[in-house]
């Protein structure tokens, strides 16, 4: 869950809180409310009751209409909702009770049981009548519960929807505010997965708030320092690029003017051993041609591997030359069991000796991989130049040898972790996936022009 959704979150649940609040004030202050009118009630229609006996205006039943407008007078001072009962001079018990009508409607069952449950109406409130030469009467009042629960309902409405609209005004404009503050998040974030991503130039702008200022400007910090470490990484992987090729160089010159020279001298010798043997000695030109059967055969490999460590002079042959002689000979080395082909899109020779050493190692390292790691039929290369005024060598990889793309890219190996560490150092990308029936592996290397600028 967001922060943002964490913090409305919790904004609801403190109004929430604030709304039950409210209800329970609501419901307190209509107890008061309800034992305080009661109370007064009681005590006004037992002074009216005084007031006018003293007057002589009630009679109390010398006559027949003085009584219902003392009753009408009492029930003027009675607040609404409200019961009495008293005595009458003539010792009739007698009840009125106030309307409530002017509250409005009626509470809902719900909140009158609701309610019920946590009013307490108390005990009924009691006042005393005193009258000349008569005894002490008492007026008993009470409060119908039904009008209880309707006035506190009326005011539950009123501070529940201001209670309500204060809280999602509250809620909104605290949403707003929030989403406001944390806006620079969302730029870090995105620096962020651009730095994942590779991009090491990613930088934050300075923010107003200050914790996301320093957080800022440690991000920028930190993002300059694996710059600055992985340009010296990648000055460092093509300075070791460039002394292995200088080592294969010296060790294929080395096994050329030595090694060769020897198995040159040693068939040279097996052969004028065969050729001077005696005839009583059979067996010396039996092993005199053996010897010479294993040199040529070391010779054969010596040649394979001088292919390998020494690459061809890509100023006189061009790239597409180069890589059209090496599919050669692994199609000479495999027979009819794998068929090796070459694909080429586009101009390649305008393509760099630096260049064309490169994306003639990683061709190298594939077709040595295809080969090694499963049993394919059929092994494509394709080479193009791709991107805006052929910007890239794009070198495409395909055989159905079957195997897993996840496999190969996480291989222990040092097969495909040179390529991804060559292809790095030249800022160029390489992709590993599954082909129709094997895997295919795709490197981009920009030109050197491209590779200096990025």
């Amino acid at each position: 869950m967001s922060l943002l959704m964490r913090l409305i979150l919790r904004i609801a649940a403190v109004a929430l809180l604030c709304l039950s609040c409210a209800v329970a004030w609501v419901v307190a202050d209509t107890d008061a409310m309800v034992r305080t009118e009661t109370a007064k009630s009681a005590q006004r229609v037992a002074y009216q009751l005084e007031r006018l006996y003293m007057l002589g205006s009630a009679g109390w039943g010398y006559s027949a209409s003085a009584p219902t407008r003392s009753y009408i007078a009492m029930l003027g001072v009675m607040s609404p909702g409200i019961c009495v009962e008293f005595d009458q001079p003539d010792n009739a018990r007698r009840r009125l009770c106030s309307g409530w009508n002017t509250l409005g409607t009626t509470a809902p069952d719900w909140f009158r049981e609701a309610f019920g449950v946590v009013f307490d109406p108390g005990a009924p409130a009691e006042a005393e009548v005193r009258i000349v030469d008569q005894p002490v009467r008492i007026v008993v009042a009470t409060h119908d519960p039904v009008a209880a629960a309707t006035r506190a309902w009326h005011q539950f409405r009123i501070v529940a929807g201001m209670a309500a609209a204060m809280a999602a005004g509250m809620a909104l404009l605290a949403a707003m505010a929030v989403w406001h503050a944390l806006m620079p998040a969302q730029t870090i974030m995105q620096g962020l997965r651009r730095l994942e991503q590779g991009d090491l130039s990613s930088r934050l702008p300075d923010f107003p708030t200050a914790e996301f200022s320093r957080i800022a400007r440690a991000f920028n910090d930190l993002a300059s320092r694996l710059e600055r470490t992985g340009a010296e990484r990648t000055a460092l992987t093509r300075r070791l690029f460039q002394v292995q090729e200088d080592e294969r160089r010296a060790l294929a010159r080395d096994l050329h003017d030595e090694f060769g020279q020897c198995l040159t001298a040693t068939s040279a010798l097996a052969a004028s051993i065969a050729a001077g043997a005696p005839p009583d000695r059979p067996d010396l030109g039996d092993d005199a041609r053996a010897i010479s059967r294993v040199t040529t055969q070391m010779m054969t490999t010596l040649k394979g591997a001088l292919m390998r460590l020494r690459p061809p002079d890509f100023d006189e042959l061009g790239l597409e030359a180069s890589l059209r002689r090496m599919v050669a000979a692994w199609n000479a080395q495999a027979g009819a069991r794998t068929r090796f082909r070459l694909e080429v899109e586009g101009d390649l020779a305008a393509v760099s000796s630096q260049e064309a050493l490169n994306v003639y190692r990683i061709a190298q390292e594939c077709l040595t991989n295809a080969a090694r790691h499963g049993r394919p039929s059929e092994v494509t290369v394709r080479v193009s130049r791709a991107g805006v005024e052929d910007s890239a060598v794009v070198l495409v990889v395909d055989d159905d040898g079957g195997g897993d793309p996840d496999q190969v890219a996480g291989a222990p190996g040092l097969g495909i972790l040179g390529i991804r560490e060559r292809i790095g150092a030249l800022g160029g990308t390489l992709s590993i996936g599954r082909s129709a029936g094997g895997v295919r592996v795709s490197a981009a290397i920009p030109t050197l022009a491209e590779a200096r600028a990025s």
